[in-house]
């Protein structure tokens, strides 16, 4: 019995691929019998249950506390060695780097190397020579491997992930406890897109002269996955769709979470991702970047981060473009400059809870994080002011993000402290920014900075533009009066990934769904601008902001393979003229084919009879 949300996700995505099975079902089975080869195509049952992830709840006294407590103290206590892996076998760098906790940089939980520029080129060659075999491979072997891997994920690994996506990445728990969630989703919910994509046949208008099949190839090549620090579900997506689709990778993972990308990479080589298909490369950013970008066999990049990385990967392979065997598929994810619009007839509470939520969880680092809120004259002074400043000076950024307690802990690393730590300086600075409540930042310990919301009064300002990645929220009240005039100027300032709109008026949310059609990729209506679920909200947008992929959906899957359609024709045709032509074969002297029985092959009577029975001379 399928779950409402299989049913949203393959069921009713069958308005574009099963109508065309439909078309040809009824006599694929008779068709089929007349090929005397192996099936060069798979096709699967849809009838399985597939539903998201269960979070848990970690109650006091429950199994999976006790269970991440003591993850929590195992990565505690031992500082990792995390290796480069290519086509199975480990390697050392000269030069040792360390991961450490982002709210106490004194506390080291992995070391590791970054590949030097001859070891990248080793990972590209043994990942060339993967891919050949691995494309081989049956699509249901494959699904079958992922299914191990979302199994073990959900199991026996996922303390362990929760607890370095905690103590590396700074998550708090119920963030790590939805990644490693949205993780499992990508394994599992991936094989039911890739069993719809695989019974997609193109349409046969004459079951009993040919078959038309189609086969997904991998790329012929290698794929580079440039993973994000963010999102540890992301960043293994990002290298293992590709490879289910029947492409070999190399995962360059980010340095500041190192330690829980390498535990999804040890859980998928337990679940049988043979050695080479996903090759572990941790690397210097530009270093790998030019490796792969110059090698001619380069077939993709799949890559989250930021728009300013995407466009130089972009400019890179442009650069390139005479050399490649490919035409490089080049997939990206750059966030964008998020927002929360109210409108008058809004509730207060809804939007005030939903903003600081979207603003701050995860100190604002999701690419999904409000940065920008437009409120109503109506309701900033009385409803909205008070409470958003109350609650955020309240929120409690922990000195330990595995505290219960802990709203969002300290940002990632030096460099994304010293970008926010510029844009606090220029807010200070700018005369049409007021700091309303925070402002402040510490990096003694850890890389700390306070949840800060600002009040801009000018829209061409950059806050109201740029994308922060920072537990900064910027806001800007409009006149009741000028809504349209507002809402039109912030759908050309405003690309992002998600936009949410808070209201009760329906012709509202309606205008709402037109003046935002085109500059976010995602819109909600009453609800935050986070918390996007595979399969339920598939997440992406264009314009700078990224590709607009939509990862947690068929199409995305189709990205990264090459679709070949075979022709097998029962009854190929022997004449060389047209019937129009008026011409006959054996008129002019043509040889007559023979079967095996030596019987001359007739002409198709069929072509000519019209002109036969009219008494038409055939010249």
């Amino acid at each position: 019995m399928m779950s409402k949300v299989a049913h949203g996700i393959v069921s009713n995505m069958r308005s574009i691929l099963p109508r065309l099975e439909a078309s040809v079902k009824g006599g694929l089975v008779s068709v089929r019998s007349t090929s005397k080869r192996p099936e060069l195509s798979e096709h699967f049952a849809l009838d399985e249950a597939v539903t998201n992830e269960k979070l848990l709840q970690y109650d006091e006294g429950s199994k999976e506390r006790t269970e991440l407590e003591t993850a929590l103290l195992g990565v505690l206590n031992r500082v990792e060695h995390v290796p480069i892996v290519i086509n199975g076998q480990e390697f050392q760098a000269k030069e040792d780097f360390q991961q450490v906790l982002p709210y106490d940089i004194q506390q080291p939980i992995a070391h590791y190397g970054h590949a030097h520029r001859v070891l990248i080129q080793m990972a590209i060659d043994k990942s060339v020579e993967a891919q050949v075999k691995w494309d081989k491979v049956r699509l249901s072997d494959r699904i079958d491997i992922w299914e191990r891997a979302a199994m073990l994920i959900a199991g026996r690994y996922r303390y362990n992930i929760i607890a370095a996506t905690m103590l590396g990445q700074g998550k708090t728990l119920r963030q790590a406890e939805m990644d490693v969630a949205e993780l499992v989703d990508f394994m599992r919910i991936n094989p039911v897109f890739l069993r719809e994509l695989a019974n997609y046949e193109p349409i046969r208008d004459t079951q009993s002269k040919c078959r038309n099949s189609m086969r997904l190839r991998g790329l012929s090549g290698f794929v580079a996955a440039i993973s994000p620090f963010n999102f540890t579900g992301i960043a293994a997506n990002l290298a293992y769709t590709p490879a289910l689709m029947g492409n070999s990778v190399l995962w360059k993972p980010s340095d500041s979470a190192i330690l829980s990308n390498y535990f999804v990479f040890q859980a998928l080589r337990e679940a049988g991702v043979p050695d080479g298909v996903v090759n572990f490369v941790p690397a210097e950013e530009t270093t790998f970047a030019s490796v792969v970008t110059q090698h001619p066999k380069l077939a993709g990049i799949n890559f989250t981060g930021t728009s300013t990385v995407l466009k130089v990967l972009w400019q890179l392979v442009a650069q390139n473009i005479d050399f490649y065997q490919n035409y490089p598929r080049l997939v990206g994810e750059g966030g964008g400059k998020n927002f929360h619009f109210v409108h008058s007839s809004a509730e207060p509470e809804t939007a005030v809870a939903c903003t600081i939520r979207a603003a701050f969880e995860y100190a604002g680092q999701k690419c999904s994080s409000c940065s920008m809120l437009y409120v109503p004259e109506s309701l900033w002074q009385n409803h909205i002011r008070e409470p958003l400043l109350g609650i955020t000076a309240s929120l409690v950024v922990r000195q330990d993000a595995t505290y219960c307690d802990s709203f969002c802990s300290a940002v990632i690393n030096r460099r994304a402290y010293d970008r926010i730590y510029m844009w606090l300086r220029y807010i200070d600075q700018s005369p049409s920014c007021q700091v309303l409540v925070g402002g402040s930042c510490d990096k003694r310990r850890g890389y700390y900075v306070d949840p800060t919301v600002v009040l801009v009064k000018d829209l061409d300002n950059i806050i109201c533009r740029e994308e922060l990645l920072a537990p900064i929220l910027g806001v800007y009240v409009y006149p009741d009066h000028k809504l349209k005039e507002t809402m039109d100027k912030v759908a050309t300032i405003n690309y992002g990934l998600t936009g949410s709109v808070f209201a009760q008026d329906q012709s509202f949310i309606e205008q709402a769904y037109d003046a935002f059609r085109v500059n976010v990729g995602n819109l909600n209506v009453n609800d935050k601008s986070t918390g996007l679920m595979v399969g339920q909200q598939p997440f992406g947008a264009g314009h700078m902001t990224g590709t607009s992929d939509k990862l947690g959906t068929p199409h995305s899957l189709l990205r990264w393979t090459s679709p070949q359609v075979i022709k097998e024709s029962y009854k190929p045709h022997r004449n060389i003229y047209y019937p129009y032509m008026q011409i006959n074969d054996q008129e002019h002297d043509m040889v007559p084919m023979k079967n095996e029985e030596s019987d001359v092959l007739s002409q198709d009577e069929s072509f000519y009879g019209d002109f036969k029975n009219e008494g038409t001379k055939v010249v």
